[in-house]
């Protein structure tokens, strides 16, 4: 069981590789143009003073703040609550290399922000979006620990709902917020997708070497 979850987790590792690496060549390319111009306009078209409101208070979970508060919040809970000693270094790797791989990609890309239509202010460089990125990396290792830790079906799909839920709506606010093209959500989903592939099957590589160490020759 253990060794199909690793080979899972270097499938999703290899795809979110090949995906981030053509979604790269042809947004900077620039074949995706039309596409990132047509998406933002219909996103936008939907603009309303209370949609604005809410896409604010998620874009708020995606940033720095936000993503510093849950993780803090969570490294207690399984620090001294749960005592999952592997599982809090887990977390903490994926959530802090994530924010560390996104600054570095942004310096090595260097594409401005979208300047169409702006309902929020935003610094630094666009691609790949650090919200979407932080998000999936945040809210997939949390669906992934839930998920190890409940044993209903139906637990099960709520936390996967909810985790992908948040994730999506991260990413599309900030489109809607024009702070973002759609290629930089995409491209920030595949690199956090890449990052929380790696970093669990290293994590389940581990937890393989042990179990093998511990079985009776």
């Amino acid at each position: 069981m253990l060794k199909w979850k690793l080979t899972q987790a270097l499938l999703l590792t290899l795809l979110a590789v090949v995906g981030f690496g053509l979604l790269t060549i042809l947004t900077f390319g620039e074949q995706l143009q039309a596409f990132d111009t047509q998406v933002i306009t219909w996103v936008q078209g939907w603009e309303s003073p209370a949609l604005t409101t809410t896409m604010k208070l998620f874009s708020d979970l995606g940033s720095t703040l936000g993503v510093v508060i849950v993780t803090i919040l969570i490294l207690g809970y399984l620090y001294f609550v749960l005592r999952h000693r592997s599982e809090y270094l887990l977390f903490f790797v994926v959530v802090a290399g994530s924010a560390g791989l996104n600054q570095a990609m942004k310096l090595v890309f260097h594409r401005l922000r979208p300047d169409l239509h702006r309902l929020a202010e935003a610094s630094g460089y666009s691609f790949p979006s650090g919200h979407s990125m932080s998000a999936f990396a945040l809210y997939g290792i949390l669906t992934f620990l839930l998920w190890r830790h409940i044993s209903t079906r139906w637990g099960r799909a709520l936390i996967l709902i909810v985790g992908v839920a948040i994730t999506l709506v991260i990413g599309l606010s900030r489109i809607y917020l024009g702070v973002h093209y759609p290629t930089d959500v995409l491209g920030g989903y595949l690199a956090g997708g890449f990052w929380l592939a790696a970093s669990m099957w290293v994590y389940q590589s581990v937890a393989e070497s042990r179990s093998a160490l511990v079985r009776p020759m």
